[in-house]
């Protein structure tokens, strides 16, 4: 009896190898969207290009300014903020981002005179400035949604009390790291050292020295 065997012939495996270029390519394009989502939503290096933030930040410092915080939390007095130009800015024809500090938040009263800033009519302790202020500004309401912003550098500063306030839309982030020059480098820190948890809460009372503080780019 024939038993029939329908078998076909052993045939060796093909093994598909790509074009090494094209690996190459995909490696480059993954890099280059992860480093972009990174960049649009949680971190960037910046620099600064301007004296506005002295003595907190100097010219050529570089930069972490974090993007993430901000989703969970409002921005807080004493922060250093980088924000893209205001409708009056861009009018101005500005159009590279700003670093500066928050000062006055939304609904507060900000006045500035006799070398000093008020928030509510309390001065505001600041540790970090280049000099006192030799200009006058306010009493103004900060609206709804919006910031009031200064350079620590006060006497040569282009900001609000200038142009006026910031949206909350225009901020893109914290600044909270200075990664060069070495020597300087270190986490931006807002609040001061060996305070008590009071003291943290504000940036109104008694002087403190700052562990670290920053500067700006316009």
């Amino acid at each position: 009896m024939t038993e029939s065997l329908n078998k076909e012939p052993n045939q060796p495996t093909q093994t598909h190898q790509e074009n090494p270029w094209l690996e190459i390519v995909k490696t480059v394009a993954t890099a280059a969207i992860l480093a972009f989502g990174i960049r649009t939503f949680v971190a960037e290096a910046r620099y600064i290009p301007s004296s506005s933030m002295e003595p907190t930040l100097e010219i050529n410092d570089r930069l972490i300014i974090e993007k993430i915080s901000y989703h969970f939390r409002q921005p807080e007095r004493g922060d250093v903020v980088v924000f893209s130009p205001t409708q009056t800015l861009q009018e101005q024809n500005f159009h590279e981002a700003f670093i500066k500090r928050v000062i006055g938040l939304p609904g507060d009263t900000v006045e500035v005179k006799n070398g000093k800033v008020y928030i509510n009519n309390q001065p505001l302790k600041e540790n970090y400035i280049a000099e006192k202020p030799l200009y006058d500004y306010g009493p103004e309401v900060v609206p709804k949604g919006q910031y009031l912003v200064l350079g620590d550098n006060r006497n040569n500063s282009y900001d609000s009390h200038y142009w006026g306030f910031v949206p909350l839309e225009n901020i893109i982030g914290r600044a909270v790291v200075r990664f060069w020059p070495l020597d300087r480098a270190g986490e931006i820190d807002r609040e001061p050292i060996d305070s008590t948890p009071e003291q943290k809460s504000s940036l109104l009372g008694e002087p403190y020295s700052y562990q670290l503080s920053v500067t700006s780019y316009q």
